[in-house]
């Protein structure tokens, strides 16, 4: 507006030395909106003058984003490692998750709870610090659940699904950050396989009250392994925001929560697979 204001004064004097009588034109649209964001007209009193430097396509905004998110990860998957490591090597605390199934039921209850509304409700999933209180919750359940279907498999097998998880894993998010692919615009594959895996889990509940059929259970576990790996491709590449679709930097308990929920599925499914039960 200044600028404007500059202008019309140099019309002004120049007209008035000429000895023109011409009023000053008005200053121009672009001359009276300079300074201000362009990208953004909200009813906040500073807004404009925050997002005219940092704005949501900011690089360094989004390498934050997604540091704040990988460094809440790393303390969820320490935390259930730790907790499937207790289930695993303690025998007594094993014997007792094993005699009591109340309590898997009562997280799995937990579990569902806090993942609707972490998922559903804007409010609570990013306001601090109950987003996060909610997140550590939904994470000590989940990892309960971890633990006490670890607790069946022997040693060997729970190790060995873990390193193939770990391996997985990092070699999927390097490629997603790497890979010209971009995966956030096969939301078509992920429904066809999302529905093979509802329909097999349909006829794998149906046939295993009478007969174990180890082919198709193995089928199931390999359907799942392969749609939550493209699952954690897809979300990973949310993350980077350079993409078709990208998340919102305000989402990174959502992002934690549905990458966690990737690598917590793919352990499970591998398990499943490769894994061996207690003699």
């Amino acid at each position: 507006m200044t600028q404007g204001k500059i202008s019309v004064t140099n019309k002004a004097v120049n007209g008035q030395q000429g000895g023109g009588t011409m009023p000053a034109a008005p200053p121009s649209y672009e001359e009276a909106t300079a300074g201000s964001s362009p990208s953004y007209s909200g009813s906040y009193l500073g807004d404009g003058e925050m997002l005219t430097e940092f704005t949501w396509d900011d690089k360094n905004i989004r390498r934050i984003f997604i540091r704040k998110v990988y460094a809440i990860l790393m303390i969820q998957l320490l935390v259930t490692v730790a907790i499937v490591a207790l289930f695993t090597f303690c025998d007594s605390v094993r014997s007792y998750i094993q005699t009591h199934p109340g309590w898997y039921w009562a997280s799995y209850i937990v579990f569902f709870a806090t993942y609707l509304t972490l998922s559903c409700c804007a409010g609570p999933r990013r306001q601090f610090p109950w987003n996060l209180i909610l997140l550590a919750i939904f994470t000590l359940s989940l990892s309960y659940m971890t633990g006490m279907l670890s607790s069946f498999y022997n040693t060997k097998s729970v190790m060995l699904c873990l390193g193939i998880t770990a391996m997985v894993c990092l070699s999927v998010t390097v490629f997603s950050f790497q890979t010209k692919v971009d995966f956030t615009s096969c939301q078509g594959v992920l429904f066809t396989l999302c529905m093979v895996m509802f329909f097999c889990g349909i006829v794998l509940a149906i046939v295993v009250p009478f007969g174990y059929v180890p082919w198709l259970h193995a089928i199931y576990a390999a359907l799942g392994a392969i749609l939550f790996t493209m699952f954690l491709a897809f979300d990973t590449q949310l993350l980077m925001g350079n993409r078709r679709y990208a998340m919102s930097p305000e989402e990174y308990i959502f992002a934690t929560l549905s990458i966690y929920l990737d690598i917590i599925y793919i352990f499970s499914f591998f398990l499943q697979l490769f894994g061996s039960g207690r003699e």
